[in-house]
Order: structure tokens, then sequence, then C-alpha cells
């Protein structure tokens, strides 16, 4: 699994650990439909906020990767970066890293919105 999954599945798996639950339909219930309706967005800012008033430190992980990564418990090396560069198909030098990590917030939010994210859109801009 790249990073970019396990930051897509360490944020919509908060998102689904703070969802209640529905209750067991009775066993004489009818059966369900064959289509399940479609999961809602999941809203990235709160899951997010809600990390951060727990982190016991302030991030800036709306504009900072490191910081974003530091949120999540992942590994924020710029190797670590690099790598997520890649998986994302950054095209700059990953030896501007400045730069580089200015893409990669950017697209981490945008790639996040593409998967079910409801993501603010100065995020990604």
């Amino acid at each position: 699994m790249g990073l970019f999954s396990t930051i897509m599945s360490k944020i919509f798996g908060h998102a689904e650990a703070a969802t209640p639950s529905t209750t067991a339909a009775p066993a004489d219930a009818a059966p369900a439909a064959a289509a399940a309706p479609a999961a809602a967005p999941v809203d990235v800012d709160a899951v997010l906020s809600g990390l951060a008033a727990n982190a016991g430190q302030p991030l800036n992980y709306k504009t900072s990767i490191v910081d974003l990564l530091k949120l999540l418990g992942l590994d924020s090396s710029l190797q670590s970066r690099k790598e997520l560069a890649g998986e994302l198909h950054y095209s700059g030098s990953t030896d501007d890293t400045a730069t580089m990590n200015v893409w990669l917030i950017k697209q981490v939010y945008a790639e996040l919105a593409k998967n079910g994210g409801k993501v603010p859109a100065d995020w990604t801009h």
C-alpha cells in the first residue's frame, strides 16, 4: 500500500469511527435493496480538526505536508515525501523541497476530494 493510500485510510477511517453505526434490521425485515446507497462524502476538514485538537502541538496541516503527515502519525521525512511525490506523479525536481512540498499538500487534498473527501476549495488551489 502506498503512502497516499495510507493517508486516505487514516482520514477516512477516522471519519467512519466517528459516524454512529446504524441499528441492525430485525430478523423478519425485508432484504435490503441490491444496490447499497453511496457513502456520504468524508468531511476531511472536520476529521483533521478533530485530530489536531488532540495533537498536543500546533500543526499547520492545511498548508504543510510535513504537519499533515505528523498529524496522521506517518513518516514525514524527506524520503517519505519524495516517495509520495513519485506516487502522485510529481514532475518537478524533488531536490526543490519547498516547491515539492507546496505541490504535495495541494495534490493530496485534490486526490482526497477525487476519492470521496469533502475538502475546502482553498486547500487545493
